[in-house]
């Protein structure tokens, strides 16, 4: 294991709060000896290589890192003997072609690609260690999850990032693929709320954690528009290389265990969300290189 000396990213204004330690999804045993050396209380497990379309490119390293990574901590917690209760984040995309929407807990997985295959794996690793080896692991289904923290190659961020752009005169137009698309988007900040409240109930359970609310990207694209007080007509254009497959099935969440079982809901809206994305990149624009608001 190596001291955390990195960069922490979207997260590094937390810097001072927090102990860092560095290491790789693919070393189990340096995870395993994370888990040892600083005995949490609770663990929560959300880093995987996320961008769907990079799991075709490595599929041998997605479901490596992604179920390896998982495995490493449901062994370490149960031999350990550590009292670590665990939360492990699954995805509403190993639903895939599922053939109802919404979606619950108990909705056949089809997944339709490397990573939602490996994030299924992920929610059956969690059931196996809980009901047969004893392990409080509970496994968030969680589906798009955004905030102004969303790398630039995924579609909100493109939206809110390409618009601010446009606003501010330096773009003209926001190239996107599928406009048609849909998606159960909610803030990240309520999903991870989510996640802290499956940890705090008594029993370790599967819960979607969803808005339960389907919008299209264009639904997306005409909010963060409308927030930025433009017209979208002549500033949208569609890139046929950008688009994947038809969807047969629209990926929307039906949250009603985690609201019955946990008294959680997604509390900021869709509109909301797009107006905190586009503000966040319409200052972030505004700032000069290297101007990191200090004076």
């Amino acid at each position: 294991m190596r001291p955390g000396r990195g960069g922490l990213g979207a997260s590094e204004h937390l810097r001072e709060q927090l102990t860092a330690a560095e290491v790789d999804l693919l070393d189990p045993q340096g995870l395993r000896e994370a888990v040892r050396r600083h005995a949490p209380d609770e663990i929560y497990h959300l880093a995987a290589p996320s961008f769907v379309p990079d799991s075709w490119r490595r599929p041998a390293e997605t479901v490596s890192a992604i179920l390896g990574s998982t495995a490493a901590l449901l062994e370490e917690v149960r031999d350990g003997g550590a009292h670590a209760r665990l939360f492990v984040a699954g995805s509403g995309t190993m639903f895939g072609d599922a053939r109802e929407s919404p979606q619950r807990e108990d909705t056949p997985a089809r997944p339709l690609n490397p990573y939602s295959v490996a994030k299924h794996g992920v929610r059956e690793l969690a059931a196996v260690f809980r009901e047969e080896q004893g392990v409080f692991c509970s496994c968030g289904i969680a589906y798009n999850h955004e905030s102004e923290r969303r790398p630039e190659q995924f579609v909100t961020r493109r939206v809110s990032r390409g618009v601010a752009a446009i606003a501010l005169g330096r773009a003209e137009r926001l190239t996107l693929g599928d406009l048609q698309a849909v998606r159960d988007w909610s803030f990240a900040g309520d999903v991870m709320r989510g996640a802290w409240l499956s940890l705090q109930h008594s029993e370790p359970m599967d819960f979607v954690l969803a808005s339960g609310v389907g919008h299209t990207v264009e639904d997306l694209v005409r909010s963060a528009f409308a927030h930025a007080g433009l017209e979208v007509d002549g500033r949208v254009a569609v890139d046929e290389t950008l688009r994947r497959a038809p969807e047969t099935t629209s990926l929307v969440g039906d949250p009603s265990r985690a609201r019955e079982v946990l008294g959680w809901r997604a509390e900021l809206g869709f509109e909301a969300l797009v107006a905190r994305m586009v503000d966040f990149d319409l200052r972030d624009l505004r700032e000069p290189p290297g101007d990191d608001g200090g004076s």
